[in-house]
């Protein structure tokens, strides 16, 4: 979790308002401690989406709870530096693993599988026409180009089921902890945690980042 992040967000949400963090690179248990930390201080977790310049988008709105208030107050009091990433809350792995579980199964939401095969397919056809157009004038490279399709194409059912395993243990966490899933302003399969408003009721950013 970059330290950098932690500043931006922390000091996006010192205005009270929704705040939406556009992240370059870093992984989801990065992301999930990102949105623990914002959640510390008195927002919620709301969505997280992916770009289509491969960025990540997370989420957080204000959390108007009396419980996430009070967590707020005694976190400010404890960690005065926090906003400048100096002194932050100790991570809490069960949290952070269920905002971890929620983000997979809300990434997995964000498109179809058709989509998502469609998308590999012309991104590894364009990439293997790219570089084999280069050597279109020998035929070893045209056959090793065709090989390398056919074997890249080959693996995008096995990439499918890994995301559906990911994707099933994901919402087998989320539904052992009580949360509810519900369909969102959008249409998208969403996990609610136990108590949580629904989407499009309280959070400005469900259905769509």
């Amino acid at each position: 979790m970059s330290k950098k992040y932690v500043r931006r967000m922390l000091r996006q949400m010192e205005s009270g308002e929704p705040v939406q963090l556009t992240i370059a690179m870093m992984t989801m248990k990065g992301l999930a401690r990102l949105a623990f930390l914002a959640e510390e201080f008195g927002y919620a977790y709301a969505d997280v989406q992916m770009t289509g310049d491969n960025k990540v988008v997370l989420s957080v709105v204000p959390d108007s709870s009396p419980q996430a208030r009070e967590r707020a107050a005694k976190n400010r009091q404890r960690y005065p530096d926090a906003y400048d990433g100096l002194s932050l809350p100790p991570v809490v792995p069960d949290a952070v693993e269920l905002l971890r579980a929620r983000m997979v199964f809300d990434l997995d939401r964000q498109s179809t599988e058709k989509q998502r095969l469609t998308i590999a397919g012309l991104a590894i056809t364009a990439v293997v026409w790219v570089n084999g157009y280069r050597f279109a004038d020998s035929t070893v490279g045209v056959v090793i180009a065709v090989s390398v399709w056919a074997g890249l194409m080959a693996l995008l059912p096995a990439g499918i089921a890994v995301r559906r395993h990911y994707d099933a243990r994901s919402a087998a966490q989320l539904d052992a902890a009580g949360f509810t899933m519900v369909t969102d302003g959008s249409g998208r399969l969403r996990y609610m945690p136990p108590g949580g408003p629904l989407p499009g009721h309280g959070s400005p950013f469900a259905g769509g980042a």
